[in-house]
């Protein structure tokens, strides 16, 4: 019997490509309707997904109102889908670098009691250097987010752990209790940038703790995701890249003293999908042909702290000294390395490489049938590459709608994807462990 695929839905805008938020295919709803988002759920838990995402942006990016790059805010949005839902767990980014353990922990164990237990929080450290000016702090180094990193999730598993799962005794007979307190406890953290004393406010969840989720792909991230993370999030360009990552974390999970298979890897896709391949290559290329290149520019400014690339014309060839060392960078390291060694290894010029990174943002990009998509699916999931995929619809619902009614299926009669989910909450879905508790038995 083949390991069973994961696949979560990452929602964003009208789907991932910096086009998608006009296209003629894409959902004509303000992005700030809820009613949107419900649907979207609702499809993707009729598919039998494991999970959705929504990331975060803690700032009016510079191509926001080019690209519909914003939506609510994403834990709420959780809370309201949970009413919505019954199987599909829900996941969404808290920044560490922006939030406040205890604010933090209280949230996402809410989120998980209001689902019955499918909430996931995607830990990141937030790399954006102009975010800092919206929260009155100067940006803060690479290494020091990574250890300030360590602290808070150190902190919040604390505060989860900080009820007993039979603490709340609920005992309405007339002088019983509503608590025990015997088992909960203060937490006592005690660092370097956080001390908190607890315990939470709110009872351990039905999951012990919402699922942790987490992106770092430097070689500081990946120590932290194979530390923390049950599912990690990861982009790759080529199949060999993503072996090696899949190879190395697992390895650096196992160091660790954890069980390698408690580590789910989800690179993204971002698959355009035809009836036949010419077709999805002719999809491709019409979404790339709406993109204005000066977005692009922008973007990719964005990536490298805000390096100047308005002196290179767009058919020009790239050379890997027109790019600052990512090493030197305070932003998002591995994928501006991704982008640098794409360039010393293609010799793209800047109008390329701005559409290789318009839909997937250095996420697998890729044009095909349905019986493709699913065969490189089953490819890289059992070729040592993926666990499965973090799925990125470059258009919704155009180019979303072929992937739920045609590729699943395809998935499904191979027995690589389920028909029904396996349990009630994320964990379970997932093949996770429930955690148990640091303070009690």
């Amino acid at each position: 019997m083949p390991k069973p695929i994961h696949l979560n839905l990452f929602i964003q805008s009208r789907g991932h490509h910096e086009t998608a938020w006009d296209h003629p295919g894409a959902d004509p709803r303000s992005l700030m309707d809820i009613s949107y988002y419900v649907d979207l759920a609702q499809q993707a838990e009729a598919a039998r997904f494991d999970s959705i995402f929504f990331a975060d942006v803690l700032m009016m990016t510079n191509d926001a109102m080019e690209s519909g790059r914003f939506w609510p805010d994403p834990v709420i949005m959780l809370a309201a889908l949970a009413m919505k839902t019954e199987h599909i767990g829900l996941i969404a980014t808290g920044s560490c670098t922006y939030s406040e353990p205890y604010n933090l922990a209280r949230q996402f164990a809410s989120i998980d009691h209001l689902s019955n237990g499918r909430a996931g929080w995607n830990i990141v450290t937030t790399w954006v250097e102009a975010v800092a000016a919206n929260y009155g702090r100067e940006h803060t180094a690479h290494g020091d987010r990574y250890e300030m990193g360590e602290e808070f999730v150190a902190s919040v598993k604390d505060l989860w752990d900080s009820w007993a799962d039979d603490a709340l005794v609920d005992d309405r007979s007339g002088g019983g209790v509503c608590g025990n307190l015997d088992r909960i406890t203060p937490i006592d953290f005690k660092g370097e940038y956080y001390q908190v004393k607890g315990p939470l406010n709110v009872p351990r969840s039905p999951q012990g703790r919402p699922v942790l989720v987490q992106a770092g792909a430097s070689d500081r991230g990946r120590d932290f995701a194979a530390l923390h993370a049950e599912a990690i999030f990861t982009a790759h360009l080529e199949k060999e890249t993503a072996q090696e990552f899949y190879k190395d974390i697992k390895k650096r999970a196992a160091d660790f003293g954890r069980n390698a298979d408690q580590v789910v890897v989800l690179p993204g896709l971002n698959p355009v999908i035809g009836g036949t391949e010419e077709e999805a290559k002719a999809n491709l290329l019409e979404l790339n042909s709406r993109m204005d290149p000066e977005v692009g520019r922008r973007t990719l400014s964005q990536r490298f702290a805000g390096h100047d690339f308005s002196h290179i014309d767009l058919d020009q060839p790239l050379k890997v000294s027109d790019f600052p060392d990512p090493e030197k960078l305070e932003t998002m390291k591995s994928r501006a390395a991704l982008i640098v060694r794409i360039v010393g290894n293609e010799g793209l010029t800047l109008r390329e490489l701005l559409a290789r990174f318009a839909g997937g943002r250095g996420h697998y990009t890729t044009a095909g049938t349905p019986e493709q998509i699913a065969d490189l699916i089953e490819d890289w999931c059992t070729d040592g590459a993926a666990d499965g995929f973090n799925y990125m619809p470059p258009v919704i619902p155009a180019l979303m709608t072929p992937f739920i009614d045609e590729v699943i299926p395809l998935l499904q009669k191979r027995g690589l994807f389920r028909t029904e989910y396996e349990g009630a909450t994320l964990r379970e879905n997932l093949g996770l462990d429930r955690p148990k508790s640091r303070f009690f038995d």
